[in-house]
Order: C-alpha cells, then sequence, then structure tokens
C-alpha cells in the first residue's frame, strides 16, 4: 500500500562510463556540483542492467542474491528510514568529470522509480550515502566547504548538505555551490557527458492503493488463454458483501475472498480466476463531468454532441491536492478519449481556482484533532443560510482562514435584520413596480439609497466574478443594509421595491433561502434562480460630490468638494480658493499645481 507522489526535479543527467569502454550508466542528479566528491556509485536493486554486470563474475551469486532479497516496490519514505546495505559488484565506473574511476554497488536505499535508478554517491554532501559509506568503510571526499570554515572528512560526523564554496573541484575550485552547479552541467554538455534536463515523477495513483470498495477490474486469468476480458454482457463485476476486508500486505482484500475469485473462463470454459486488484474509487471522478453532460444516457457514457456542445467545463475548483491528483488523472483520461476520437477537446478544464483550508483551534479540521464543527449543529441554531453565508464571509477563498462560532452569529444577526428589515418595507415594496423615473425626482434619501444599491452591485459583481471573494461581497452587502436601514422610512414604495428585489438576488448565490421568500413575497411568480444577477446604473452608482485632498508643499492643508471625474482645471480652481489653503499660499509664489483627478492636488509655493 503505497502513497500517491508527483513530483518536478530540475537536474543534470550524467553519463557514467562502466569499466568495459563501452556500457554508459545514466545518473540524474540534482547536485552536480558535487560531481568531484563522488566516490561510489550505487543501483537499485530493479536496476535491469545488474544481471549482466555480473554474469560468470565471481559476486554473480552474492549479488543476485541481495538483489532477490531487496527487491520491492518501495517509496522514497521507506528508502530513507530503511537501514542502509549494499554489495559490491566487482565493477567500476568513470567519473566524466575527472576521470575517476569509483566502485560500482548495488544498494537497497537506491530507487528505480527516482530518476535512472543509477545514483551517484558523494558521502560528504548526502546524508545517506554518508550512513553508507561510514558502514562500508568507503572514502569521504568534501568538495563544498561551509562559507565561513573547512571540513576534515574524518572528523565529520554527519554530510554537508548546505550550499557553499567549491572546493577539491579542479577548475570550479572557489566557485559558490549554486553557480557550479550551471557551470559543471555546461561543461558537461559540451563534453557530450551530460545535459541539463527536467524529470517528472508519479506512481501510479489507480491501483498504488487497494481497498475492498474500489471498482474491480473486469479481467479473468485462465491457463489456456491468458487474459480475458468479462463479457460486457456480464458487466458490471460486483463486489462480493463482506465483514472484514482488511488488506494483507501487497494483496487486494478480495484476493481473501474464494467465492469471488474461482470463476469460469468466457472463453473456454475452464476453470479460472478473476483479477483481484481494484481501481481507486476516484475513477468515475476523473469522468463525471462528460456524465453530466447527458446524465439521463442508457446505452453509452455521454451523447458526443452533448459534450461537444458543453465541453469544456469553464471553472475547476479544488483543494490544494486536487490540483496534482484529481485534476492531473482528469486530464489523462480526457487526453486519452481525445485521442482515441470520443471527445471533442483534449482539455477537460478551462481554468483552476484553489481554494484554502478552513482552521479552527490553531489546526487545519480533523476528525483525529476533535476539532471539526458539524453542519448540522450550524443549520439546527442558525438555518442553512447562516452556514453558507458564513462559510464564504470567513475569509479570502484562496487563503486558510480560522473558524470562530463567534462570527457565525454575527453572519445570523446581518440575516436577521435583512429579514427584520424587509418585513417593515414588504406591503408597501410588494405593491410597487421598481423604480424608472428620473433621478432628479427623488429626496436625498433616495438618492442615497438608490447610489448605494448600485454601487453594492457593481462591487458585489466584481468581487465575485474572476476572484470568487464572495467574503468583500458579503461585506458590500452589509454596508448596503445599512444604508437602506437609514433611509427607508423616507423612500417611497417603487425605490424599496427596487432595492429589495436586488438585494434578494445579489443574496441568492449565498444565502438562498432568504433571498427566495423575499423574492417570492415581492410577488414576483417564478423563482429568483431563473432571473439574471443585476447590473448597475452607472448614473445611479455615481457619488454626487467627492473629497479631495489638498496639500501645500506636500502637507494637507484642505478638502475640497467636486464632482466625480472633474478636470484638473476645475480641480486647481476649487483648491485655491479653499480658505485655510489660500491661508497658507497667500504672499508665496506658486511654481507649480499638481492636481490627480479623483485623488489629490498639491500646491508648490516659494
Amino acid at each position: 500500500m503505497q502513497r500517491n507522489w508527483i513530483g518536478r526535479s530540475e537536474g543534470t543527467e550524467v553519463d557514467f562510463l562502466l569499466d568495459d569502454g563501452e556500457t554508459v550508466i545514466k545518473c540524474f542528479t540534482t547536485r552536480p556540483d558535487t560531481l568531484y566528491g563522488v566516490t561510489f556509485f550505487s543501483l537499485a536493486p530493479e536496476h535491469p542492467i545488474i544481471p549482466d554486470l555480473v554474469r560468470g563474475a565471481e559476486r554473480e551469486r552474492e549479488v543476485l542474491s541481495f538483489v532477490e532479497r531487496h527487491k520491492r516496490v518501495g517509496g522514497l519514505k521507506s528508502a530513507a528510514d530503511a537501514e542502509k546495505e549494499g554489495v559490491f559488484t566487482g565493477r567500476y565506473v568513470v567519473n566524466p568529470v575527472n576521470g575517476e574511476r569509483v566502485p560500482l554497488w548495488v544498494a537497497n536505499y537506491a530507487l528505480m522509480q527516482y530518476g535512472t535508478g543509477g545514483v551517484m554517491a558523494v558521502p560528504a554532501h548526502d546524508q545517506r550515502d554518508f550512513l553508507f559509506a561510514r558502514k562500508y568503510g568507503l572514502p569521504v571526499k568534501v568538495v563544498i566547504r561551509p562559507p565561513d570554515s573547512n571540513l576534515d572528512p574524518s572528523e565529520m560526523e554527519e554530510a554537508y548538505e548546505e550550499p557553499g564554496v567549491q572546493v577539491n573541484s579542479g577548475p570550479f575550485d572557489g566557485m559558490p555551490s549554486e553557480e557550479a552547479k550551471k557551470a559543471i552541467t555546461e561543461m558537461l554538455e559540451k563534453r557530450g557527458k551530460g545535459r541539463a534536463v527536467v524529470r517528472y515523477r508519479l506512481r501510479d495513483w489507480l491501483i498504488s492503493r487497494q481497498r475492498y470498495w474500489g471498482a474491480p477490474i473486469p479481467i479473468v486469468f485462465c491457463e489456456r488463454c491468458g487474459e480475458v476480458p468479462v463479457p460486457e454482457e456480464d458487466l458490471p463485476v460486483r463486489l462480493p458483501e463482506l465483514e472484514e476486508f482488511k488488506p494483507a500486505r501487497g494483496t487486494s482484500p478480495l484476493a481473501s475472498v474464494p467465492d469471488f475469485v474461482e470463476t469460469v473462463c468466457p472463453a473456454c470454459g475452464a476453470p479460472a480466476k478473476r483479477e483481484t486488484d481494484t481501481i481507486a474509487q476516484w475513477l468515475c471522478s476523473c469522468w463525471y463531468f462528460l456524465r453530466f453532460t447527458s446524465p439521463f444516457e442508457k446505452d453509452r457514457p455521454f451523447d458526443p454532441e452533448a459534450e461537444k456542445y458543453w465541453m469544456p467545463v469553464d471553472q475547476y475548483i479544488g483543494g490544494a491536492e486536487h490540483a496534482v491528483l484529481h485534476l492531473l488523472y482528469s486530464r489523462f483520461i480526457m487526453k486519452v478519449l481525445y485521442d482515441l476520437g470520443y471527445v471533442s477537446h483534449p482539455e477537460p478544464f478551462k481554468a483552476l481556482f484553489t481554494q484554502g483550508t478552513i482552521i479552527k483551534d490553531g489546526a487545519k479540521m480533523s476528525k483525529s484533532l476533535g476539532n471539526v464543527v458539524s453542519p448540522d449543529d450550524i443549520i439546527e441554531r442558525f438555518g442553512a443560510d447562516t452556514l453558507r453565508l458564513y462559510t464564504l464571509f470567513i475569509g479570502p477563498p484562496e487563503r486558510a482562514a480560522e473558524w470562530t462560532d463567534e462570527s457565525v452569529q454575527g453572519c445570523h444577526k446581518f440575516l436577521r435584520r435583512v429579514w427584520e428589515i424587509f418585513s417593515a418595507c414588504e406591503k408597501a415594496a410588494a405593491s410597487a413596480e421598481p423604480w424608472s423615473g428620473p433621478a432628479d425626482e427623488l429626496n436625498p434619501a433616495e438618492r442615497k439609497l438608490r447610489r448605494s444599491l448600485h454601487q453594492t452591485i457593481r462591487r458585489v459583481r466584481e468581487d465575485i466574478a474572476g476572484h470568487f471573494h464572495f467574503n468583500t461581497a458579503i461585506a458590500a452587502l452589509m454596508e448596503f443594509y445599512h444604508v437602506l436601514k437609514a433611509t427607508a422610512s423616507e423612500s417611497r414604495p417603487s425605490v424599496l421595491r427596487e432595492a429589495f428585489a436586488d438585494l434578494a438576488l445579489m443574496l441568492a448565490p449565498m444565502a438562498p433561502h432568504i433571498a427566495e421568500e423575499i423574492w417570492e413575497r415581492l410577488g414576483n411568480p417564478d423563482s429568483v434562480f431563473r432571473h439574471p444577477f443585476p447590473d448597475w446604473d452607472e448614473e445611479a452608482a455615481a457619488e454626487e460630490l467627492i473629497e479631495v485632498p489638498v496639500q501645500v508643499n506636500g502637507r494637507l492643508r484642505g478638502k475640497i468638494k467636486v464632482a466625480p471625474g472633474a478636470p484638473r482645471e476645475e480641480l486647481e480652481r476649487a483648491a485655491l480658493q479653499q480658505p485655510n489653503v489660500a491661508r497658507w499660499i497667500e504672499g508665496k509664489k506658486v511654481q507649480r499645481i499638481v492636481a490627480i483627478p479623483e485623488r489629490l492636488v498639491n500646491i508648490v509655493v516659494r
């Protein structure tokens, strides 16, 4: 049972020549700066070259015995934790940077899954190599020293793995090790002995973990016919009902169920055995979006025309783990289907948004830590709308956020207050049509209410669209509530109708139940979700007057009120006439005026 892992490494592929003068063993390293410190070379026990290396040699039996004992499907962590063991093959390889012959070993901590399965060993600068070298009496050669001291290999108690200064490195002595990585790689490339590469590593996710509840693989093994697919009419292969389904090490739980395993060959009728491995239960989640394009198909997974119309998905949202697991494998499946001609797009999703985690009591919510908040409890106390609203209000969605029970109550109070003010205005608002008259017919309270409404619509749309900043959108709705409360008693029914209708439409994605109730009580015949999100009126949203600070020689001396978008000439004129500003420039020569519309006026005097 291995965990999934995926990685990307930038490094150098180095060619080590075997002592036969012909065979090249490749090695991938992220530390080319340590190449001059190689004192032995390690091969993974699974490396395919090993049998040929030792065939007919004195050490053949010893090496092959070691290989058989240590072959495994291991991971980076298990290799790091294991007792370091190895066997000398009796062969040597030549270091391409200095021509030194170094012994070739097979070591249990070298992995076929990482790089090429061949590892250049630098005991002075890699802790695993250091432990191995000390155990088997192999040399330790320092080629990087700390910036402020020297290292004596005989006195080292552990490897020095940090950056430093090159020593014992030929023409690269004295060079910072980070610079030496590139310089040594360039030298190898000129000599034709290596090259800069980027390597990706990926474990087989679909079957790396065996679980009883995974999807059975529809294959039967027959001694006569080999691997035989289960006929289509016998699909799906159904899991047996089990009371105990703990897997044995390295095997599927299904392997211990004779009634499941023992079957007959679909081709010849002879006794056969079922495949007992299962595919990860996530498999269907990697193509479910295709099923959503036509969910009622009975004879095929999806309608190609529907797929062509709906795909690719506009927005993918998930946690960080999705970006390297679910998203990755969804792309694999989509690309295979595209190559086979079953779908019209090679990519399943247009955009990715990675959400943050929610933290409580200083840690990520986890059952083991006992800090999980039950949605049922919140819903029972405050309602589903409060839970939804607070989850969106807790913070920017791309960052981790701290859950606090007090803030949940704050969102509940906000919704309750919205309902209270609506209830007070419901009769008047429901009896009117939304305001559509000219602005000059509105009283000051109504102008303020409409201005706040359309500014809020603009903020909410901009915060949600593309950014998913529901937290700031909700904050804007809370600010609007205060304006609504202050102006409701002085506003006519048609203005209130517009305000409450648009408020319901803005609340609907975040608090759907109260939004639907307000919308229905306003007398609308269909659902709030059958109406588009409101758009703002620029004229209604414009501030009547805005304050612009005025500075004299960089110091604030007053403020002026002007219309939004007032030109520079108007700003300069108003600034010079401001009483306090006039006092500070009296008797002085104005050298220049810097006016930034809607932001600042600075008068420079002497």
